[in-house]
């Protein structure tokens, strides 16, 4: 037995014992457990919020600029706060976002990269919206855990921009859903752009200058001869691979609707009367200036769509807007200028015309004189046809005889295919300055 007083012997023991050792170190990583769970559902509670805050700030941003196209800011900003109440109702998230989170502006990253988002209430190029859970607003996220570690909640924000975009081949060029049919002996100037949503198909001795672009889905679609790239002289340099939104084609209906009642923003700036004019056609009739006051729109209504509108050869016709159901024939040597001819006539012979028809003025890309046609059908014109300045828009297909006397600055974009068949030459202004029917792509922005 020790010597040693058991005073002193007790609390040593004590302390060089190592019962209860697991017992204290579960306590410890118990503690640690329960803050890292914390920390990870909270954390995980933090990025689903922001999730559902990004996701309602790029629907409100979209339907804003969609609705900025056609409408003013006020109630562009209406359209987006009613989207954005069914995606993250007030009674649930609170106030998480404002008309004044909606901002329109400009993008322009070659003014500053850094900051390309210009804001500017009258523009309807771009928008900017924020969405927003924050305790300025009371509605910020509330914590689950790491409230006793003292942080009670997190402040969540998502910003989305969107920019609308007009490509190139739908303001100059060739586009459409369908196949591209470029036979011989065209000429396409530099920066011409030529688009299918479906393939290319051309045969032999057609020239691409420099900036030619001619795209399609995929590359491998490409129809020409085995002569290769030898007898296109720029065509291997112009093929680009792509997929292009054509959104005109979805807006044909509400566009001639628009003209028929004459509202903006489609109706052209030479109307100076809105209010159109009714025209019964029980039998063919020509059109001619004399018979359609100009500055007006004149909706001609024929009892039988078989019934044919025409434009006498030797004709102009200019400064009207003409909504029709009928068929439409354009005479030889006939002109239109500064004419929008919209036709609901789903045939595809619903406009045709004869050889020499000017469609725009040849005024070597001067602003004004271009004309524009839309139409539910086809769209067929014969040899030594002119387009300037001017835009053709057809649900079915647009077909061009050889030996057009140029296509210069205008756009041509069709539902199904384009023919531009042999020795076209094909060009671009490089400015727009005519009245065009616009219904942009919208892209967002990062």
């Amino acid at each position: 037995m020790s010597d040693r007083p058991l005073t002193t012997a007790l609390p040593r023991a004590f302390l060089r014992s190592e019962q209860g050792f697991f017992t204290a170190f579960s306590l410890y990583t118990l503690v640690v457990i329960i803050f890292l769970s914390g920390l990870a559902l909270d954390l995980a509670y933090h990025y689903s919020a922001r999730t559902q805050l990004q996701i309602a700030a790029d629907s409100a941003a979209h339907a804003a600029l969609v609705s900025r196209q056609r409408g003013n800011p006020d109630g562009a900003k209406s359209q987006a706060l009613a989207l954005h109440a069914l995606n993250m109702p007030s009674d649930r998230f609170g106030a998480s976002l404002t008309a004044d989170d909606i901002e329109f502006g400009s993008w322009e990253p070659e003014v500053d990269p850094e900051n390309p988002f210009r804001p500017d209430a009258t523009s309807s190029n771009a928008v900017r919206v924020t969405t927003r859970q924050t305790r300025s607003r009371s509605n910020e996220l509330r914590t689950f855990l790491l409230r006793f570690a003292g942080v009670a909640s997190f402040d969540v924000a998502a910003q989305a921009v969107y920019v609308s975009t007009r490509p190139p081949c739908l303001t100059e060029g060739l586009a459409a859903e369908g196949r591209i049919i470029i036979r011989s002996n065209n000429e396409f100037g530099p920066e011409y752009c030529v688009h299918s949503n479906d393939h290319v198909w051309l045969r032999n001795n057609n020239e691409f200058g420099e900036g030619a672009r001619v795209s399609m889905p995929d590359l491998a679609d490409l129809d020409m001869p085995g002569s290769g790239f030898g007898n296109n002289p720029g065509l291997e340099d112009a093929l680009y691979e792509a997929r292009m939104d054509i959104p005109f084609l979805d807006e044909l209906d509400d566009i001639i609707d628009d003209l028929r009642v004459g509202q903006s923003p489609f109706l052209p700036e030479n109307i100076t009367d809105p209010v159109p004019i009714i025209h019964n056609v029980t039998g063919n009739q020509s059109l001619t200036n004399a018979s359609l006051a100009e500055g007006r729109i004149h909706e001609m209504r024929c009892t039988n769509s078989n019934r044919t509108l025409s434009l006498p050869g030797h004709q102009t016709l200019r400064d009207v807007v003409i909504v029709t159901n009928c068929m439409v024939n354009l005479g030889t040597h006939s002109k239109l200028h500064n004419v929008t001819l919209a036709s609901t006539n789903t045939a595809r012979n619903a406009i045709t015309g004869q050889a020499w028809v000017d469609i725009g003025l040849d005024d070597n890309c001067a602003a004004g004189g271009g004309s524009r046609i839309i139409t539910l059908g086809d769209f067929t014109l014969t040899a030594n046809m002119g387009l300037f300045g001017s835009q053709i828009i057809a649900a079915g297909d647009v077909s061009f005889t050889a030996n057009m006397r140029g296509i210069e600055g205008a756009s041509v974009i069709a539902g199904g295919t384009v023919d531009a068949t042999s020795n076209n030459r094909f060009g671009v202004c490089g400015i727009d300055n005519e009245d065009r029917f616009v219904v942009p792509a919208f892209r967002m922005r990062l």
